[in-house]
């Protein structure tokens, strides 16, 4: 069972302009074209069970027609979850919640760079605090994004907004996902502020050589799942900037990570944050 926790789709009308757009960044490649079948028919080349899709709000006013796509696939696959999306300047964060709870969504998307809204800004911070209210899991992209050169979710910001949300909720339970290995060529800082904090971490975005923007050695990934734990780590390639099959293989090649683990981060840390939410 292969749970891949970050992928990326978007609608055939846009995909193609998307893609071309994305691709034109140093560093970025495409391995689908970026549509729902174009990650479906990876899934099937690669051996992923199920995919979870992260729609990423840009703009806001964009709450209505994201979710409403995010909605329509998951009305219609079950090979496929998508979380909804929302952006940090929307109006009634509790209403709008309130809607992704009850069309059933599992959890939400934030793009901190894509908004240029620092992930420990207190409309983010507000967010995070409703949607674990709402028990949604929080997904982010964490470190440096090629398009950008300020890093709105570096890990000592990721750590202060965690540290402000566990504070005002005393939730215990961990919903919030720090995605990339907690923070694109950011691993001392990930160690320093992020590392055995109760929290996820997803793997997209990591191997070098699998991305010419991903650099973290075979040795750092273990690393980094050793001093966190491997009960609090997802499998995620961030498809279609990654390929799922490459990736796959390279998870499993990894030495220092007994059988036990790796099983936990394919599906099982998945399939309990899931099932929780």
């Amino acid at each position: 069972m292969i749970i891949d926790f970050h992928t990326h789709v978007y609608p055939e009308p846009m995909a193609k302009r998307i893609m071309a757009a994305l691709s034109n960044v140093p560093g970025v490649e495409g391995h689908t074209d970026g549509t729902l079948n174009g990650l479906l028919d990876s899934m099937r080349r690669s051996g992923v069970d199920k995919s979870v899709i992260l729609p990423v709000n840009t703009r806001k006013g964009q709450f209505e027609t994201v979710n409403k796509f995010a909605k329509q696939i998951n009305d219609t696959y079950d090979e496929v979850i998508s979380f909804g999306g929302i952006h940090p300047d929307d109006d009634d964060v509790p209403a709008k919640l309130d809607y992704l709870v009850a069309d059933g969504f599992k959890g939400i998307k934030i793009h901190p760079d894509y908004t240029e809204t620092f992930i420990d800004d207190e409309r983010y911070i507000n967010i995070v605090i409703e949607a674990q209210k709402h028990g949604l899991i929080v997904v982010t992209h964490g470190g440096k994004d090629p398009a950008y050169d300020i890093i709105h979710c570096p890990p000592d910001k990721g750590r202060a907004m965690l540290d402000r949300v566990y504070a005002a909720t005393h939730f215990t339970e961990p919903f919030f996902v720090f995605a990339h290995l907690g923070g694109v060529r950011q691993l001392d800082d990930v160690d320093r502020y992020l590392v055995g904090q109760n929290c996820y971490i997803d793997i997209s975005c990591s191997f070098s050589g699998l991305g010419e923007f991903s650099d973290a050695s075979d040795e750092e990934v273990v690393g980094v799942i050793r001093r966190h734990g491997a009960d609090k780590i997802l499998f995620a390639t961030d498809s279609p900037w990654n390929d799922q099959k490459a990736y796959i293989e390279r998870f499993k090649g990894l030495s220092g990570l007994s059988d036990t683990e790796k099983e936990m981060i394919l599906h099982e840390n998945a399939e309990k944050l899931l099932t929780n939410a």
